[in-house]
């Protein structure tokens, strides 16, 4: 936004507002993203000053709850005083001190953007939300529903503009009250006349204008904005464009106005001589933003310090000629416990970690569904469907759920039959928590019985979808994924392919529950075709051409973890030979048991669950969280991500990080220009950082920037949660996913030569940007000298460390499983 606007252009306006609204897509597709995306040009620092005077968002946490956290000895001394010196030199030490650990300071935060619309209120005792907001919602909300409402709305295949139009000129009384405001419906094609109407002469308040009535309600705004740039967003498909809906409320206002006033009704300059026009403007740093952002940076380093010490002093870790198994995961945080703990159970198995879509850029197609389902990262378009056939209906009706119910008789009826039997269901399901049709599991998403056509077929394919890959295509991108994670020999007898999902019965954002590398779907289609690929024998003899020699013995096998539920569901088991029957029983014997013992360290975050119980009723009690209908945690999801570590498994292995860790297998051996490194950063950056930084901001702002408590949220035509009937839909995650979490910028750790990364980002600056203004810290383990590096304004420089010991843990059996807080890192004793 300029400083002064003397002409208005409509263009540029919904430009803008595109730029900083949410976009946070529909519940199916809900992916983890930066929620102060639009400021992401600016360095973290003063990026969160702009977002804090234009919208009034608390961006860090409160100053007293990092001094209680200081004074309690939870943040080191040598921390603070490494942070202030870094900043402000030895001689200033004892006033920023003082500043940080006692200094009174003004709180309070005031929004820039709403000022002009608020004269509404002040000038003219006219609440105008409340006259507009409730009907703008509910006929927004009718226009894209998916499926909620019994009546669809009429003209859905007109865009919104032209259904609200036909509906006014087909209906007996009207769409508006005042006969004005209907003519304007029909006739206007721009913002501008209804501005002039509402705002008045001063174009300069225009977009002033439109910024406070979009930010009065940031989540349809944001909602109508990601819809009409991805239409595909939704399955019944909608026209819908931000215009249109700043059209319709404009129209609402004006139609309020006349109510009120009559038909020469004032504008909402009428009493204004002076305003800033410019929301933006960058004002000077106040110190009492400088002490949060000091105190930021010392629960971070506190936190940071000790891993990269302990990453820096690797523990000796007995060797094996084969590996007994290898398990390729998705670098997601929650199977950091779990690797561990398959690890532990078999010390000859080795694991590893990559984006759990396992590059393959796909699209499924359920035998039973009508639509196909995106299976890979949001940016990339997938051009191949992958088909499912011979499988069982896996979504079944539950008549307890019937649309006879909307009726006055068929209600009445209802109520009095099947009512009474889902009353008791209910009461039971409090006791007795089983699975219902209703629950949503990630292992419905495909049938483990049924066939997938993933060999190109031309004949099935259609336009804009390919049918399958040809062998080419297989061996170029399974040998893209093993050479990613280092795995091109030393093959074991058996390699397990591992996507990952979540099953819950009270959670609306479930989505974000699965994978985020696969759209926030299960990763169960990705890992089954992965395994089958390297499996076949023409991709195995195109992938020696490609240094790849895969042994004859060796076999893939495909699954499935619910990370909710702690199982696993393997596929494909019946096309094994006896001997990899055999090898395949041992290894699920191993699965078993690090699951059970993973659920029983998840269970500690659990209040209503004693920890100190036997594993198997632990598990027991896990899964039935899972299944309950009053849990709204069914898990934690990444309430507790930190970390990315991009190297070898022998970084790490010795540290017990706390699920706290995502962990992307890499061999800087096998990439000595970066060429594998950069695809891993690229992907990274926005994913895990995405990831983190959504957690970050719900967490420090739960009311704006978070989607506040679940327990009120009504699911508005299945597209978003809103407080209610007529509020704003939420955006950012519900209180009961954030609040355990400890909000940490991520601190990804890469384990190559600093040049070498340096020269991947210099090669990249969208991703740079993320590292270079410190929305993410960026370590390097170089592998050469074994020292840490720290990247800050456009250089690595060496790693000083506060700490010079962190706590060791004599096994995985003395986890203080009756803490509920993060742990700290430890040494894990070298195992037999």
């Amino acid at each position: 936004m300029s400083e002064l606007k003397a002409f208005f252009s409509e263009e540029h306006v919904l430009h803008e507002l595109k730029h900083y609204l949410p976009n946070q897509a529909p519940l199916k597709d809900f992916i983890h993203h930066n929620t102060l995306h639009s400021f992401q040009e600016y360095p973290f620092e003063e990026a969160l000053r702009r977002a804090r005077l234009a919208f009034g968002y608390r961006v860090y946490r409160p100053l007293a709850e990092y001094r209680k956290t200081f004074f309690e000895g939870r943040f080191s001394e040598s921390v603070l005083e490494d942070v202030i010196q870094n900043h402000f030199g030895a001689a200033l030490m004892e006033d920023w001190r003082r500043n940080l650990l006692y200094k009174a300071y003004d709180t309070s935060s005031t929004s820039s953007v709403g000022n002009l619309r608020a004269h509404w209120k002040s000038d003219h005792k006219l609440n105008m939300d409340k006259e507009t907001h409730p009907i703008l919602f509910r006929w927004v909300s009718s226009f894209l529903d998916q499926g909620i409402g019994f009546a669809g709305f009429p003209y859905k295949d007109l865009s919104l503009i032209e259904a609200m139009r036909k509906l006014d000129s087909n209906s007996f009384q009207g769409v508006f009250k005042n006969s004005t405001t209907r003519s304007l419906l029909q006739s206007v094609t721009s913002l501008k006349p209804l501005l002039r109407l509402v705002v008045g002469v001063r174009e300069d308040l225009y977009e002033c204008y439109l910024f406070d009535q979009q930010f009065a309600h940031p989540g349809w705004s944001g909602m109508v904005a990601v819809l009409e740039t991805t239409s595909g967003s939704l399955l019944d498909r909608r026209k819908i464009s931000l215009k249109d809906f700043i059209t319709l409320e404009l129209l609402l206002e004006v139609d309020a106005l006349i109510s009120k006033f009559g038909e020469r009704f004032p504008d909402v300059s009428a009493r204004l001589e002076d305003f800033n026009n410019d929301y933006f403007i960058d004002r000077p740093d106040d110190e009492y933003m400088k002490v949060l952002s000091l105190w930021q940076e010392v629960s971070e380093w506190n936190y940071y310090d000790q891993v990269l010490l302990g990453m820096s002093r690797p523990q000796a870790i007995a060797s094996y000629p084969v590996p007994s198994f290898q398990s390729i995961f998705c670098i997601d945080d929650r199977e950091c416990s779990f690797r561990r703990y398959l690890e532990n159970e078999d010390p000859a198995c080795q694991t590893f970690g990559t984006a759990g879509f396992f590059g393959l850029d796909l699209s499924f197609k359920p035998e039973h569904g009508l639509f196909d389902t995106k299976s890979c990262p949001a940016p990339i378009t997938p051009s191949t469907v992958i088909l499912e056939s011979e499988s069982e209906k896996r979504h079944r009706k539950d008549n307890h759920f019937h649309h006879g119910s909307y009726s006055l008789l068929g209600g009445w009826l209802l109520s009095q039959t099947m009512g009474f039997w889902s009353a008791l269901k209910l009461t039971a399901s409090i006791f007795y928590p089983t699975e219902t049709k209703s629950m949503v599991s990630s292992f419905k998403h495909m049938d483990k019985e049924g066939k997938l056509t993933f060999k190109f077929d031309e004949k099935q394919s259609r336009e804009g979808f390919k049918v399958g890959y040809t062998s080419t295509e297989m061996a170029d991108k399974m040998a893209a994924l093993l050479y990613s994670i280092g795995l091109v020999e030393g093959f074991a007898p058996v390699v397990y392919i591992v996507g990952h999902g979540a099953s819950s019965m009270n959670n609306t954002h479930y989505a974000g529950y699965d994978c985020g590398a696969c759209s926030g779907r299960p990763g169960s289609v990705n890992a089954r075709v992965a395994a089958a690929m390297l499996n076949m024998a023409e991709v195995r003899f195109l992938l020696i051409e490609r240094d790849i020699i895969i042994p004859k013995e060796t076999v893939f096998i495909g699954a499935l973890h619910d990370t909710t539920k702690d199982e696993i569901e393997f596929y494909d088991e019946a096309t094994l030979g006896e001997i990899e029957k055999n090898r395949h029983f041992n290894c699920k014997s191993v699965f078993e048991k690090a699951l059970r013992k993973n659920a029983r360290e998840r269970s500690r975050r659990f209040l209503l669950i004693d920890s100190h119980r036997k594993e198997t009723s632990v598990h027991r009690l896990v899964k039935k969280r899972a299944m309950s209908l009053f849990e709204p945690r069914p898990e934690w999801n990444h309430a507790t991500n930190a970390l990315c570590i991009v190297g070898r498994r022998s970084t790490n292995r010795h540290l017990f990080l706390d699920r706290r860790a995502f962990l992307n297998s890499f061999d800087y051996r096998l990439d000595t220009e970066g060429k594998y490194l950069t695809g891993i950063l690229n992907a990274v950056a926005p994913v895990c950082g995405g990831i983190n930084l959504e957690y970050y901001f719900s967490r420090v702002d739960n009311y704006r920037l978070g989607a506040g408590t679940k327990l009120p949220h009504n699911v508005i035509g299945l597209i978003g949660v809103a407080n209610g009937m007529d509020g704003d839909l939420r955006t950012g995650l519900p209180a009961q996913m954030i609040n355990i979490h400890e909000p940490l910028r991520l601190l990804v750790i890469v384990e190559h030569e600093p040049q070498i990364v340096l020269n991947v980002l210099q090669a990249n600056p969208v991703t740079k940007q993320w590292f270079y203004n410190e929305w993410i810290h960026l370590a390097c383990l170089n592998p050469l000298d074994g020292k840490i590096y720290i990247y800050k304004h456009h250089v690595f420089k060496e790693y000083k460390f506060c700490a010079n010991h962190i706590s060791r843990l004599d096994s995985l059996e003395a986890i203080r499983i009756e803490e509920h807080d993060n742990l700290p890192v430890s040494y894990l004793e070298a195992q037999p």
